[in-house]
């Protein structure tokens, strides 16, 4: 076991998985630049594109339109119609570099979120989250423990010779998935960033995702990684994210005095803090959670006032307009929604969908409702955490790209993904929005406001 440990720690800068495969053409740096820019004018068109029509046709808020454009640019529609021009613009050759940007973008906006969570209203409602997070993860596992051997039957969906055990955990971490990055990106477009019910259901969704990673660990040790991984991911995810919230605040605060004191971020404070952001995320991926939970960890310990007003002014518009939808448009790229080819798959991607909105939606709205929340705000909180988003298309893609499910299984998750996280605004704007707007609790909704970036 110690062996296997210290091999998974010298792991940590090998190879991750196999690279984006290469055609017979090399390409030189010039290359690489001249597909980066036109693809960052692709991306950025049809981000604003579709996030403009999803507000003015389908009342959906700016990042479930980024999500959308991601897939419209990936083979399930443009590589579907124009093939050739497709992989012209998005040769597989580039998808490695893409790939670095769109984990800056997620990380980096994960970070941001964080500077803005109220630990105050958490710690008012520590009972509702901690309740709503345990059934959020309870019963999704459950289901897929009644679901999985059914799905076992049908060949195709998950590798040969699985047993029912990991294919039952990997289950239940795909429906137990709570779209953290898109939650917060809806939290902040629906004006609850500093709302009770935002702080409640953001940390209930971090808990969420955290676990399901973990769960991930699991499943991969049981495929050959061997159980250092398992034990690093947990172990070191909890070894930082405790050394960060009980240190954190007291090592960063000097950088909160610094902008307060010189009524201004200055550039030598936004370098601390960027290295600071990078350090937390690479110990997070490093150890085999993700990035993004480094970022968030660390955004959380962060200064208040005039320090996150100052990063804000010079760090939000780069990585809401630019950097987070080359995150959507990379997992676009893997995606094929045309892998449901028949009425028996789907059947079962409908049974799959129907299956993980009960499991999220029923079981977080009974835990919010057994801690004590009112019913239009249990309502709401279960809205909210049944959206999966791009985290659950990350978790996927690995299970594919490590032998878990194969094409059809991931266009079945994929599809509900796309589905429960587009349930998600309408949902909460009925269950909760809209009374919330007209008593003035909330702001006019979104609607009637102009854009601006998250």
């Amino acid at each position: 076991m110690e062996f296997d440990l210290l091999a998974t720690l010298g792991d940590v800068f090998a190879k991750h998985g196999p690279a984006a495969a290469a055609v017979a053409k090399t390409y030189s740096p010039t290359d690489f630049s001249v597909h980066f820019f036109l693809q960052l004018a692709v991306i950025i068109t049809a981000s604003l594109a579709v996030g403009w029509a999803g507000r003015k046709f389908l009342g959906q808020p700016q990042v479930v339109g980024e999500m959308i454009a991601g897939v419209i640019l990936g083979p399930s529609l443009f590589g579907l119609f124009m093939p050739e021009v497709q992989a012209a613009i998005f040769p597989k050759e580039m998808k490695n570099v893409l790939y670095s940007g769109a984990q800056l973008g997620v990380g980096l906006y994960m970070f941001l979120v964080g500077t803005t969570l109220r630990l105050d209203h958490f710690a008012t409602k520590a009972k509702s989250a901690i309740g709503v997070s345990a059934s959020g993860i309870a019963a999704p596992f459950f289901i897929a423990f009644l679901i999985t051997p059914i799905l076992l039957t049908i060949p195709g969906l998950f590798a040969e010779g699985i047993s029912t055990a990991n294919a039952t955990l990997f289950m239940g971490a795909c429906i137990a998935l709570t779209a953290f990055p898109m939650l917060a990106r809806i939290i902040n477009e629906q004006g609850l960033a500093n709302t009770t019910l935002g702080t409640l259901t953001l940390t209930a969704g971090a808990f969420d995702d955290a676990a399901s990673w973990c769960v991930l660990a699991l499943v991969l040790s049981a495929f050959g990684a061997g159980s250092g991984v398992a034990i690093l991911a947990i172990g070191g995810g909890i070894l930082w994210a405790g050394f960060v919230m009980l240190f954190g605040r007291k090592l960063l605060a000097p950088l909160g005095h610094m902008v307060e004191r010189d009524g201004h971020m200055s550039n030598t404070v936004l370098g601390i803090t960027l290295m600071a952001f990078c350090v937390s995320a690479f110990v997070m991926d490093a150890v085999g959670i993700h990035s993004i939970f480094g970022g968030f960890i660390l955004g959380v310990a962060m200064p208040r006032g005039l320090f996150v007003t100052e990063l804000k002014k010079k760090v939000e518009a780069i990585t809401g307009l630019l950097l987070l939808p080359m995150f959507f448009t990379y997992s676009g790229l893997n995606t094929r929604l045309d892998m449901i080819n028949s009425v028996q798959l789907l059947l079962i991607a409908g049974g799959v969908l129907v299956a993980s909105v009960l499991a999220k939606f029923g079981a977080c709205y009974l835990a919010a409702r057994m801690s004590g929340e009112d019913n239009r705000t249990a309502l709401g909180i279960g809205a909210l955490m049944n959206s999966r988003g791009l985290m659950e298309l990350i978790i996927i893609n690995i299970g594919l790209q490590k032998g878990i499910i194969g094409p059809a299984l991931l266009s079945m998750l994929v599809l509900m993904a796309v589905v429960t996280t587009m349930m998600a605004t309408p949902l909460f704007e009925l269950f909760y929005g809209r009374k919330a707007r007209e008593s003035g609790e909330l702001e006019p909704s979104p609607a009637r406001r102009p854009a601006t970036p998250a």
